[in-house]
């Protein structure tokens, strides 16, 4: 029984220690998308929206997370971009593009 909780426990451990690593990297990418777009990166964090399972690749599995922030272009409107992260990876950036006026 012991081995089971000592297993349950390191599993958790590591997953924690994952996600903090993920979701640095997917602020630090938030952060650079909206620097390059000329926007403001608003409360300068990312909020985990989903997460599931997906193939790399090279075939192995790894948890796929996608990951929301705010931001603005005017300093008054807020609007969402999402950051989608494979393991550690980064697989995209969405930020909008203004919309045209003419």
């Amino acid at each position: 029984m012991d081995i089971v909780i000592v297993t349950v426990l390191g599993l958790a451990s590591w997953y924690w220690f994952s996600a903090t690593r993920v979701r640095e990297l997917a602020i630090e990418a938030a952060r650079r998308s909206t620097r390059d777009a000329d926007v403001q990166l608003l409360d300068q964090t990312v909020s985990l929206a989903r997460v599931s399972l997906s193939r790399d690749s090279d075939g192995q599995w790894r948890i796929w997370r996608q990951y929301r922030f705010d931001y603005s272009r005017d300093g008054m409107r807020r609007e969402t971009g999402d950051v989608i992260m494979l393991g550690n990876r980064l697989q995209a950036v969405m930020v909008a593009e203004p919309p045209t006026i003419h």
